[in-house]
């Protein structure tokens, strides 16, 4: 089972949609309520016409089970990702690794960065130790308004100058 990742189509769209809305992925993102199918689409439209960001489904087999987004907008360069909570049926964390090492290598490699970060909730444990695996440090924690409540975000960030 070889994991990739491809370029997104707009054929990819309303599935996006439906991983990031999961309430599992919606619990533990910055951005939690509901993303109603026009927001995403003006969201979509805008992120898939602009060359600093990447938006990649990340597949393995013949299966589309995640998406990796890429955001070369930042310095550093910024990225985050969901996975297909309900298709993957309970076999989330191998899943996260092999995108995690798909998306690193895509990063590093494809995309020829030397720096890349991400934010994470500092209460989503297992995704801040997976990044860790993945030579990523943490860089800094902060306070940020998540429905109305602060939470601790944590920076995460890989790259030549660690």
């Amino acid at each position: 089972m070889t994991p990739v990742l491809r370029p997104a189509s707009d054929s990819d769209r309303d599935i996006v949609l439906s991983w990031r809305n999961h309430p599992d992925v919606r619990a533990v993102s910055l951005t939690t309520h509901e993303i109603l199918p026009e927001e995403h689409a003006k969201w979509w439209e805008a992120a898939t016409a602009d060359p600093q960001r990447h938006i990649m489904i990340f597949a393995e087999e013949t299966r589309d089970c995640g998406v990796v987004i890429f955001d070369l907008r930042e310095d550093p360069p910024s990225w985050s990702f969901y996975l297909d909570v309900e298709g993957l049926d309970g076999k989330l964390l191998p899943a996260w690794m092999r995108l995690e090492q798909a998306a690193v290598e895509y990063a590093f490699g494809e995309l020829g960065l030397t720096r890349l970060g991400g934010e994470t909730l500092a209460a989503n444990k297992q995704v801040i130790a997976l990044h860790r695996r993945f030579g990523f440090l943490e860089k800094r924690r902060y306070e940020r308004l998540i429905d109305g409540m602060p939470q601790t975000v944590v920076w995460t960030e890989r790259g030549t100058d660690q």
